[in-house]
């Protein structure tokens, strides 16, 4: 009972040091109460542990009890909330250096509580693997992922390099599970790729953002300029999960010269925090297409609001993601953390991006190339060569039927979320012409 006791205490002021942690910027001498209710919860809860203790079929570990006390208080809260036993909360200090085991996949627990893919990197096992965005993970070697917490989801994800992985996925259209059997690879990835389009204008995808991405993109863009200046870029954050948010920040002050950025805000509205732009910085000259889709999420959206907001070119593709939470990571002591959401990111014109994303300035749904070309029909129309009788032209030539320079077989053509070429890939065509079309304006002002 003495153990128990001590467990509750200890619940009882750690309430009481967060409460303190949560004022301490805005009233540092205030005294904290805890109101009477919030003591009755507390002895309930104790009680619970009390009986589970003692009356329990089996013996029960305490500690394990009150960590899963823990983990389902904040199940409670939204998806981005949780508890960090040891294993997980290592795991965290490896996940934004760009360097890690792991199978470069995205995952998120949708509104069934269905842990789902968001996207798979670009390059990495699970994207060669051919493991889509929206597809269900139901199974990871064998267990059933009902019930799991992103952090747990993401701890069975990455493990040892070399070591194999089985995952069991259900797709939508596809009447059976799908099996994929992968290993772990030392993920190392560079967050940006770059493609010289012609005629002066670039491409830049942007994979997700990790430390110094934001020189990647100026290098990328040097890269692209050394041969002449640029008159234009699109910069695609398809499919992209975020990131560092100062990376996002960085980036977007390349194109944005003054004025704020993003907006963070707490509980209280008086916490506001507001990231501004550095003025002197940006390449203010340089017309952009900004290309997202429904996989673009976190610090992919801050970016393209920011760009949207301050009407830096034009933002096309798809509605975002809409992941716009903050989290904060909270040290508990013996090597376990609590990552909890703390508050809501704002686009500079005041717009919340959470469960409601970007909307693009112009939809360009995103096509299958192979689809396209498996219903695309020859067409021939008639014309005087076809009448019987006609007279003959003094250079006629047999009439054929032929596909425009444009068509490709459905057998070379792949998906527009891979290749970032405008022959293959339908959005950023769409892109190129729109991009092209803000060029011409641009140079005739």
């Amino acid at each position: 009972m003495k153990k128990i006791s001590k467990i509750v205490l200890l619940l009882f002021l750690t309430l009481i040091s967060s409460q303190a942690f949560a004022k301490k910027e805005n009233a540092k001498s205030q005294t904290v109460t805890v109101p009477n209710e919030k003591y009755d919860d507390i002895a309930m809860f104790g009680k619970v542990i009390n009986f589970v203790d003692k009356q329990y079929v089996d013996k029960v570990n305490t500690k394990e009890l009150v960590y899963g006390a823990i983990k389902g208080m904040l199940e409670t809260l939204d998806p981005h909330s949780s508890f960090m036993p040891p294993e997980i909360y290592r795991q965290l200090k490896t996940d934004t250096a760009g360097k890690f085991g792991g199978l470069g996949i995205e995952v998120w627990i949708n509104k069934d509580g269905v842990l789902t893919v968001v996207t798979p990197m670009d390059g990495t096992p699970a994207w060669k693997a051919g493991i889509k965005a929206g597809d269900k993970i139901i199974k990871i070697d064998g267990h059933s992922t009902k019930g799991m917490s992103i952090a747990e989801a993401t701890a069975k994800i990455r493990g040892d390099i070399g070591e194999a992985i089985k995952f069991t996925i259900q797709r939508a259209g596809v009447s059976k599970d799908l099996e994929f059997n992968l290993k772990r690879v030392s993920i190392n990835l560079k967050s940006v790729k770059k493609r010289d389009l012609g005629e002066g204008l670039g491409y830049i995808r942007l994979t997700h953002f990790q430390e110094k991405s934001h020189r990647e993109v100026l290098d990328a863009i040097e890269s692209l300029e050394k041969k002449n200046k640029l008159k234009g870029l699109i910069i695609d954050l398809r499919s992209n999960p975020g990131g560092l948010l100062d990376e996002a920040v960085e980036i977007a002050n390349l194109f944005i010269d003054d004025g704020v950025i993003v907006s963070t805000i707490g509980r209280n509205p008086e916490d506001k925090e507001v990231k501004v732009a550095k003025s002197g910085i940006a390449r203010k000259d340089l017309p952009l297409v900004t290309l997202v889709n429904g996989s673009s999420a976190s610090a992919a959206e801050i970016l393209a609001g920011a760009l949207k907001d301050h009407k830096r070119g034009l933002v096309v593709g798809q509605r975002t993601f809409g992941k716009g939470s903050v989290q904060t990571v909270i040290p508990l002591g013996d090597d376990v953390g609590l990552k909890l959401t703390i508050a809501k990111y704002y686009t500079p014109n005041g717009i919340s991006i959470q469960a409601r994303g970007i909307d693009p300035d112009i939809e360009i749904d995103e096509l299958d190339q192979s689809a396209i070309q498996k219903v695309r029909k020859k067409v021939k129309t008639m014309s005087e060569a076809d009448l019987k009788n006609h007279i003959n032209g003094e250079n006629e030539e047999k009439s054929e039927v032929k596909e425009s320079d444009e068509s490709e077989s459905a057998e070379t053509s792949t998906s527009a979320t891979v290749t970032g070429d405008p022959k293959t890939d339908y959005q950023v065509r769409q892109a190129l012409n729109l991009l092209k079309t803000l060029v011409f304006k641009d140079s005739k002002r």
